[in-house]
């Protein structure tokens, strides 16, 4: 089945042999070992990441291997602590790269989360539906990859209970998704999985307004903010890696906490 995701080549990180000297400066400045990200990079070097020469390569080469050492040291078990109620900052606070006055609501009679790659059944989803599902609710801190942060109150399906409910291969690689503000997203597998990874479409006890996702929203514990689309509109199961909106331009994939 066609994929509903563009997927970018990966770097090769064998280019990282062809580099070192790069590498060594970048260490000796003290880069690296601070866990800079592959955006932060290229804005120092002044290079972009879709250059095709040696440089641009080393730094996606770079980022890979950090995206290796995040998923290597992950703990799919482990939780993120929780909140009280009284800590939830009501509403939560809008974060796009786009204002907040050309939010488009979705018409949430006629949405639908359409279903693609690994899956077995692919039969497209009203809200309704996912409604009956279980629910859960976290009480978690949202991190945003600028410095600042704010507690939330999220409700919503398990994304492991929905992917088990349509029979998506849980030993694939990648979920990606796709929303209605045109802001591709992808997740490991192992971060699907987890017990606070959920299909949002509640906050604090209410419907999911439209500046924050309504009708259905990513959100995870593990994951710096720009990681969880709103809008989700289709999700994909898939071992091709799909990239993202923003890792596209260079941020770390894997952006875990």
């Amino acid at each position: 089945m066609r994929s509903l995701f563009r997927p970018p080549v990966l770097p090769d990180a064998g280019v990282l042999d062809d580099h070192r000297p790069l590498i060594r400066s970048l260490e000796r400045r003290g880069f690296l070992r601070g866990g800079l990200s592959l955006g932060a990079l290229t804005m120092l070097t002044g290079c972009d990441v879709s250059d095709s020469t040696s440089v641009g390569q080393a730094l996606r080469a770079i980022s890979a291997f950090n995206d290796g050492v995040q998923a290597a040291l992950f703990d799919p078990n482990k939780l993120a602590p929780e909140y009280p109620a009284s800590a939830v900052l009501k509403p939560p606070r809008f974060n796009a790269y786009y204002p907040i006055e050309e939010v488009k609501p979705v018409d949430g009679a006629a949405w639908r989360l359409e279903l693609a790659g690994l899956i077995q059944d692919r039969t497209p989803w009203t809200r309704e539906k996912i409604a009956a599902l279980p629910q859960r609710e976290t009480i978690i801190r949202h991190v945003c990859v600028e410095g600042w942060d704010y507690i939330g109150q999220w409700s919503g399906v398990p994304l492991r209970t929905f992917l088990e409910r349509v029979g998506a291969d849980l030993r694939a690689k990648y979920v990606a998704f796709k929303t209605a503000d045109d802001y591709p997203s992808s997740i490991d597998m192992a971060t699907a999985l987890h017990p606070q990874t959920l299909l949002a479409t509640t906050y604090a006890g209410e419907t999911l307004p439209d500046p924050f996702g309504y009708p259905l929203r990513l959100r995870m514990s593990t994951k710096l903010g720009f990681k969880n689309p709103k809008w989700i509109t289709a999700i994909e199961v898939t071992n091709t890696y799909p990239g993202g909106y923003w890792e596209d331009k260079g941020f770390n994939w894997f952006s875990g906490l």
